[in-house]
């Protein structure tokens, strides 16, 4: 197997990845965020993101790496388009992150808000949606490219 099916794999696999987590997160973790309790919920805000960081870091660091690696070095059979349009989702992706979803876990680390929550869930399906794409997007390239 070449370096770039080993490049397209590692992208598949954090893309895969971060499809299991963002689902996980937005049917069953963040509507939960209701049942922790006013009591407890600004350290477990706090647990959350630290722990977060830890499990969602190093896939999304793999994938925004391999993401740019395949603009210069991709399969012959994987359109030029493809990476762009994943490039494009993956910005869809981080910015979403640092504009909607970190301010509403800030604000959340001060005291559970059934407004902010709600609208935290609302605004995560972005991601949810973007990183489904981009997993559609790495299976076809893989395909193409193995196939």
């Amino acid at each position: 197997m070449s370096v770039i099916h080993l490049l397209l794999l590692a992208h598949l696999a954090a893309t895969l990845t971060m499809l299991g987590v963002i689902w996980f997160v937005q049917v069953v973790h963040y509507p939960l965020f209701a049942a922790v309790g006013e009591d407890g919920f600004v350290a477990y805000a706090a647990d959350h993101v630290r722990r977060t960081g830890w499990v969602v870091g190093p896939p999304m660091v793999v994938e925004g790496g391999t993401a740019l690696l395949l603009l210069v070095r991709r399969p012959a059979a994987v359109p030029i388009g493809w990476v762009w349009v994943g490039l494009a989702l993956l910005g869809v992706i981080w910015l979403s992150t640092a504009l909607l979803q970190v301010p509403r876990h800030r604000l959340l680390g001060g005291g559970f808000d059934p407004a902010v929550a709600r609208a935290l869930v609302a605004s995560n399906w972005l991601r949810t949606v973007a990183w489904t794409l981009r997993a559609g997007l790495a299976l076809a390239m893989v395909a193409r490219a193995l196939g």
